[in-house]
């Protein structure tokens, strides 16, 4: 028999975690003196000890952990834990892959942008495709949209927070006579015009870029996307599409126009 001090120096742990493990019920001491109170642990209990320390450094947790070794659930917690473990290695791997594109770009002096992962949600839109020479044409397209629609449906509200966007279905950065499709989210479906049509878009999972500046220079952030992507293993699954935050309707300046790139993506 040893006392408690003995058998935490033997099995590596600390006392108070020995006194923890008896609380839950996980390992009790195999004696208790009741004049002293001094606590006795078996040759025996190492084997348990060790088995306790050997699924802890695993993560099990101390439920599980008592669940295994009274033989309750022992697959459903082990696979459970498999694939939290899997989960986690993939989140690393897909961590370190982003912090050496990272490295990479700081070192070649390329930071003006930064690409995110994000969620773009489900939402109802108007939309209207169409084919427009250049950017420039979007400050007399787009409003002319907005025009028509509220003409057909003047109660109808845009989605809380406002997101409209392009889609742009050239599949690649074209400057002129371009394939675009204009989206903007509202909370209903609504009248539908000869042009003008109502549909609702799935949230799908996109690389996300943010664009300071003039619509004119926006290759330079697609090709930035587009490395990006292919450098961390990702694969394009839609249309990229361009959310105007900033704009003409409420910046004088272009210089502080802000436009986020979103191109859907899965990983490979």
């Amino acid at each position: 028999m040893y006392k408690i001090g003995l058998f935490s120096t033997i099995g590596k742990v600390t006392i108070k975690a020995l006194h923890y493990y008896d609380e839950v019920g996980l390992l009790k001491p195999e004696r208790i003196d009741e004049e002293n109170g001094y606590r006795y642990y078996s040759t025996e209990q190492l084997f348990k000890l060790h088995q306790i320390i050997s699924l802890k450094q695993i993560g099990f947790s101390i439920e599980d952990i008592k669940s295994i070794i009274n033989g309750q659930n022992i697959d459903e917690i082990i696979d459970k834990r498999k694939t939290e473990i899997e989960n986690m290695l993939s989140y690393t791997s897909e961590q370190l892959s982003r912090i050496n594109h990272y490295i990479l770009e700081m070192r070649e002096k390329v930071m003006n942008y930064s690409a995110v992962l994000k969620e773009l949600p489900e939402c109802i839109v108007y939309s209207k495709r169409m084919i427009v020479p250049n950017y420039n044409s979007y400050f007399k397209l787009i409003p002319e949209i907005g025009d028509e629609i509220k003409a057909s449906n003047p109660t109808l509200k845009c989605r809380i927070p406002e997101y409209c966007f392009i889609v742009y279905h050239d599949g690649e950065y074209k400057d002129k006579d371009i394939d675009i499709e204009y989206c903007e989210a509202v909370n209903e479906f609504g009248k539908e015009t000869k042009n003008i049509k109502f549909k609702k878009i799935e949230s799908v999972l996109a690389v996300t870029v943010m664009h300071k500046g003039s619509y004119n220079t926006l290759g330079k952030a697609y090709a930035y996307i587009f490395k990006w992507i292919e450098d961390n293993g990702y694969t394009i699954s839609d249309k990229p599409r361009e959310s105007y935050i900033d704009g003409i309707w409420n910046k004088e300046n272009e210089s502080d126009w802000l436009t986020e790139l979103q191109v859907p993506v899965f990983k490979k």
